[in-house]
C-alpha cells in the first residue's frame, strides 16, 4: 500500500465509528487483547485529550480537564466497525501537586501495561512545543526503551511558538530521540486547533498498528 492510499484509509477510518469503550484502573481490567493498540502518553496539560479530538473528529471523545492529574486509568476507544483497532489514553503524568502514592500507582499501573501488553504495537509521547523535553518526559521515554516498545514523540501546541522556535525545539528533540533504542525517528508536529500534521499522525498510527 502506497502513501496516498494510507493516509486515505487512515482518514475513512478516523472518520467512522469511534467509541469509548471502558477504563481500566488497574491490569485485571483491561479489555480483551482482541485488536491492535496504539497508547498515548504526556505530561498533565499536554493537549492530550484535544490531541484524540483532533485526530477522531470529535469534540468530546477524550475529556479536556484543567485540574491536572484527573485522569488516573487506562482508557480505551474502540475504532472502526467491525473493531479495527485501539486507541489506549493514558493517564497524564508530572502533576507537581498529586499525591506520593498516586504517582506511583501511576507508574506501577503503566509500567505494566506498557511491559505486558503483546497487542501494543506503538506509543505515542506528547511534548509541550512550548517547552520541549522535561526530565519527567525522559523518564517515560526511559521506561519505554525498558520495555522495548516502539513510540514516536510528537509536538503538540505547534501554533503557539514562532516557527523558528519550533524548528530549533524539533531539532533538539531529533538529536535526542535518535539516541534511543525504541524511538522511531519520524517525530510529528500537530496542532489540535490548525490541524497541522493531524492526518500524518492519522497515518503513522495506522501504519503503526498494520490494520
Amino acid at each position: 500500500m502506497d502513501d496516498l492510499d494510507l493516509s486515505e484509509r487512515a482518514r475513512k477510518l478516523f472518520a467512522g465509528p469511534i467509541d469509548f469503550l471502558k477504563s481500566a484502573p488497574g491490569l485485571e481490567f483491561l479489555p480483551d487483547a482482541e485488536a491492535p493498540e496504539v497508547a498515548f502518553a504526556g505530561r498533565s496539560n499536554v493537549g492530550k485529550s484535544s490531541l484524540l479530538n483532533a485526530l477522531t473528529n470529535r469534540k468530546t471523545l477524550a475529556r479536556t480537564s484543567n485540574t491536572p492529574g484527573r485522569t488516573q486509568e487506562l482508557n480505551f476507544f474502540d475504532v472502526g466497525q467491525p473493531l479495527t483497532m485501539r486507541l489506549v489514553d493514558m493517564p497524564g503524568y508530572g502533576f507537581a501537586e498529586a499525591p506520593k502514592d498516586m504517582v506511583k500507582r501511576w507508574r506501577f499501573l503503566v509500567n505494566d501495561y506498557l511491559r505486558g501488553r503483546q497487542v501494543l504495537k506503538r506509543a505515542l509521547v506528547l511534548i509541550d512545543s512550548r517547552h520541549g523535553l522535561k526530565p519527567v518526559d525522559r523518564e517515560v521515554m526511559d521506561m519505554l526503551d525498558e520495555a522495548a516498545v516502539s513510540y514516536h514523540v510528537v509536538l503538540t501546541k505547534a501554533d503557539k511558538v514562532k516557527p523558528t522556535e519550533l524548528d530549533a525545539t524539533l531539532a533538539v528533540t531529533l538529536e535526542e530521540t535518535m539516541k534511543r533504542p525504541a524511538a522511531h525517528p519520524q517525530l510529528f508536529a500537530t496542532s489540535s486547533e490548525t490541524g497541522r500534521g493531524i492526518p500524518e499522525l492519522r497515518t503513522a498510527i495506522v501504519e503503526a498498528a498494520a490494520v
